[in-house]
């Protein structure tokens, strides 16, 4: 009797930090910032679909991450009137199984990648949630201060 396996498909994955603030510079010039709320670095499959950006941005704002009163993750994005910064970062999907250098064979394509990111920011904004972002393809330093630390991961 063959054991039946079942294969994980990896899709949309997003580090999550809650922060109480953040921001984007290149050439040593800011670009963008944010107080509290979210920094989220976002990654592209290459087998993703367009239907996950929904999930994903509706994930986002409804993930429990900040403290009520009694100091328990009850809140949202939404309930604290937080901000995201949105970060393409292909490298979370670096697989280094084999060897040392990280192959990224499963992050999108640029183009693709650059389609769905700047859709997730649509829809976002869309959801009257205040977006900053990176620059895609862009070398960039990023700040922050960690709240917490939290750190979330979210693969769809």
């Amino acid at each position: 009797m063959k054991k039946q396996v079942t294969i994980k498909h990896n899709n949309m994955r997003c580090v999550v930090q809650r922060v109480t603030q953040a921001s984007v510079s290149i050439n040593e010039k800011t670009i963008s910032q944010i107080k509290n709320g979210l920094l989220v670095l976002v990654a592209i499959h290459v087998n993703d679909s367009l239907k996950l950006i929904d999930k994903m941005a509706d994930k986002l704002i409804n993930l429990r991450i900040f403290e009520d009163q009694a100091q328990k993750m009850n809140k949202s994005i939404l309930d604290i009137d937080g901000e995201i910064l949105l970060v393409s970062q292909f490298t979370l999907y670096g697989d280094c199984k084999k060897g040392n250098r990280p192959s990224f064979i499963n992050a999108a394509p640029p183009a693709k990648a650059k389609n769905y990111y700047e859709k997730l920011i649509q829809v976002l904004n869309s959801k009257n949630i205040k977006v900053a972002t990176g620059k895609f393809q862009s070398h960039m330093k990023v700040k922050l201060v960690n709240d917490g630390p939290s750190t979330i991961v979210i693969d769809l």
